[in-house]
């Protein structure tokens, strides 16, 4: 893989080579077409470990696909391309499974909950960053919900508006996912409990102006047609929070700016 510098900025295909950007980069990759067959890849033993790396690879997108859906009410804040990051952390969790051959190796997001907290949606303006009043928050396994304070926020000291746009506005997500094994008989990676796997809800703030005092907000949030205690142990539960930035609409209304916010996961249960 090579990167152009200078004035070439094509992007697709040229005799065999490709041409591409990647989100949050303007630098334009090169890559050259060709390699093995699929069908050579698919059956010939010279590329058993590649095929069960492609295995596990599998598993760990699924993971990371899981988890952006858990966070769906906060991912349209990202300045990347958070899917490669996520399924990083997703094989570093993978590795550490050592009662699996490999190609079947587990994914098990519950031993290794840590590894998602703080995890940031934002590079260019990370949430801390942006929003210096600190939340707190408590967390609820047994009921399937969340309980966020967001601290008063005077605008002037509290608040970056690194668009200087004239609305602001808090978003809450709390999801659910679970871990990933291997299965024999579907020979594919499967949730070891799919009732609440991949799945979230949102709540938001009003607007508000970028100029101001905002008082003290508590948000609650849970999983909906969720009884006591049904979350399993294979389960983890992922709260969100983000900051998201707006603009007059056509009828004056304050309407979201795109790529204009941040978020973070804010904790993991």
């Amino acid at each position: 893989m090579a990167k152009i510098k200078g004035i070439l900025q094509a992007t697709g295909s040229i005799k065999g080579v490709s041409f591409y950007t990647r989100m949050g980069s303007d630098e334009v990759i090169m890559r050259t077409k060709g390699g093995a067959s699929k069908e050579k890849i698919a059956t010939s033993p010279k590329f058993e470990k590649l095929r069960q790396s492609q295995k596990e690879w599998s598993g760990c997108t699924k993971l990371g696909a899981a988890i952006r859906s858990a966070l769906a009410g906060l991912t349209r804040l990202s300045d990347y391309s958070v899917s490669g990051t996520l399924n990083g952390l997703a094989k570093t969790i993978q590795k550490m499974d050592t009662e699996h051959p490999s190609g079947q190796r587990s994914v098990l997001l519950s031993a290794q909950r840590d590894i998602l907290n703080g995890f940031g949606l934002s590079k260019n303006h990370p949430f801390d960053s942006v929003l210096r009043a600190t939340p707190s928050a408590v967390m609820d396994r047994e009921n399937l919900s969340a309980q966020i304070t967001v601290p008063r926020i005077n605008t002037d000291i509290h608040l970056v508006n690194f668009r200087n746009l004239p609305f602001f506005r808090v978003i809450v997500t709390l999801g659910t996912l679970s871990d990933m094994v291997y299965s024999a008989k579907t020979n594919d990676y499967v949730p070891v409990d799919d009732t609440f796997h991949a799945g979230g809800y949102s709540v938001e703030s009003e607007w508000f102006p970028t100029q101001g005092v905002v008082a003290e907000q508590t948000f609650d949030i849970a999983m909906k047609y969720a009884r006591p205690g049904d979350l399993s142990e294979a389960t983890t539960m992922i709260l969100g929070i983000g900051v998201e930035f707006g603009t007059a609409g056509y009828d004056g209304k304050p309407v979201e700016v795109k790529y204009a916010g941040c978020g973070k996961v804010l904790g993991v249960k």
